[in-house]
């Protein structure tokens, strides 16, 4: 018969067969452990992404507002990060973090929106 051990504090295990760890604090631990540099790395891109978020919010209080580059990166915005690019059918790209969007216009301007029901 083979001993079974928690997989967190090894201690031996009775019950069910399949039974991996001996609590719920061991499980939540082990996992906890596992995971800790994934996320790390995704808690880090979450923050950078919602303070792209605000930064287009807050300087786009009516949904459709022009500004010029160097502002947005006076204000901390992190050009590298965006959730999703829509690309009209003439071609513009759109740059949006969570519904907050903005194109990129001539000499370094930029147009910021708000994802509209209709942008996929």
């Amino acid at each position: 018969m083979e001993i079974r051990e928690c997989k967190e504090c090894r201690m031996k295990l009775s019950g069910r067969k399949d039974q991996k760890f001996c609590s719920d604090y061991c499980r939540n631990t082990f996992n906890n452990r596992l995971n800790e540099d994934a996320t790390k790395y995704i808690r880090r891109i979450n923050n950078i992404l919602r303070k792209n978020r605000r930064i287009l919010a807050s300087l786009n209080p009516k949904g459709k507002k022009t500004v010029d580059g160097i502002t947005l990166a006076e204000n901390g915005f992190n050009f590298h990060y965006y959730t999703n690019i829509y690309t009209t059918k003439s071609g513009s790209q759109y740059f949006f973090c969570y519904e907050q969007g903005y194109l990129k216009t001539d000499n370094d301007r930029y147009m910021l929106v708000q994802k509209q029901d209709y942008v996929k």
